[in-house]
C-alpha cells in the first residue's frame, strides 16, 4: 500500500471540458490539478425542454465528447459545465455576433432574469456521470443605449451566456443578486465541491 509523503499532492488530475477562462480560474482557486480540453459540441437548445434540462444536457454532452475523444488516455475524472440565462421562458445562450448581444442586453435591462449553471463530473472508477445545477437571480437596472454600446465595445459579451460577464463591467448593470454568485460566473462552487466529495475524489477534508 502506497503512502503519501509530506509535500506531495494527493489529488488526481481532472480534465476540464471547457474553454472558459473563468472556470479555469476557479479550478486554480481550488488548487485542483487539471488540463483543459475544449470539446466541439452542438450547443443548440431543445425548444421543447426547459432551461435546466438544456444546460444539464450540454454539460453532460461536453463530458461525453471528451470520454469519446480521449478514450485511449483513460482519464479518471472529467468535468464539464455550461451556463444559460433565461427570461420569461426564453433561453439566452452565447450570442453569435454583436447584434445578437445587443438584443439580449436590451431584453435583460430593467428586468430580473435567472442564470443556471450545470456541472457534470465523470468518475471512471464507477463509470458514471454525476450532473447537478444551480440557479441564481440577477436584476439589471435601466441601461441606456449608449451604455449598451459602451459595453459591446468592451468585447465582454463574446463567449458569454446572456451576452454579459457578471465579474466584469456588467457588474455596473446589476443592482441585486439572489443566489450563488459562482453559478452566475459559470461554476457553482459549493455544488462542485460536494460533487467531488460524494464521488470519492480526494480533496480537502473529503
Amino acid at each position: 500500500m502506497s503512502t503519501i509523503r509530506k509535500g506531495e499532492n494527493p489529488m488526481e488530475q481532472i480534465i476540464l471540458a471547457s474553454s472558459s477562462p473563468r472556470r479555469e480560474e476557479y479550478f486554480r482557486l481550488l488548487g485542483l490539478p487539471f488540463i483543459t480540453v475544449a470539446p466541439e459540441v452542438d450547443e443548440t437548445f431543445d425548444p421543447n425542454k426547459d432551461a435546466r434540462y438544456n444546460v444539464e444536457r450540454l454539460a453532460v454532452k461536453k463530458v461525453s465528447k471528451v470520454i469519446e475523444t480521449h478514450a485511449a488516455d483513460n482519464p479518471l475524472w472529467i468535468c464539464g459545465a455550461d451556463t444559460v440565462v433565461t427570461l420569461k421562458g426564453k433561453i439566452f445562450g452565447k450570442p453569435n455576433n454583436r447584434d445578437e448581444a445587443r438584443e439580449m442586453l436590451l431584453a435583460l435591462e430593467g428586468n430580473t432574469h435567472e442564470v443556471i449553471s450545470a456541472v457534470a463530473l465523470f468518475n471512471r472508477r464507477t463509470d458514471t456521470i454525476d450532473c447537478r445545477s444551480r440557479a441564481a437571480d440577477v436584476s439589471f437596472g435601466r441601461i441606456r443605449e449608449k451604455e449598451i454600446e459602451w459595453y459591446l465595445d468592451s468585447g465582454e459579451w463574446q463567449d458569454a451566456a446572456g451576452a454579459y460577464k457578471i465579474q466584469g463591467l456588467a457588474s455596473c448593470f446589476a443592482y441585486r443578486i439572489e443566489g450563488s454568485y459562482s453559478a452566475i460566473v459559470g461554476l457553482p462552487l459549493r455544488d462542485f465541491y460536494v460533487m467531488l466529495r460524494d464521488n470519492g475524489y480526494l480533496y480537502g477534508a473529503s
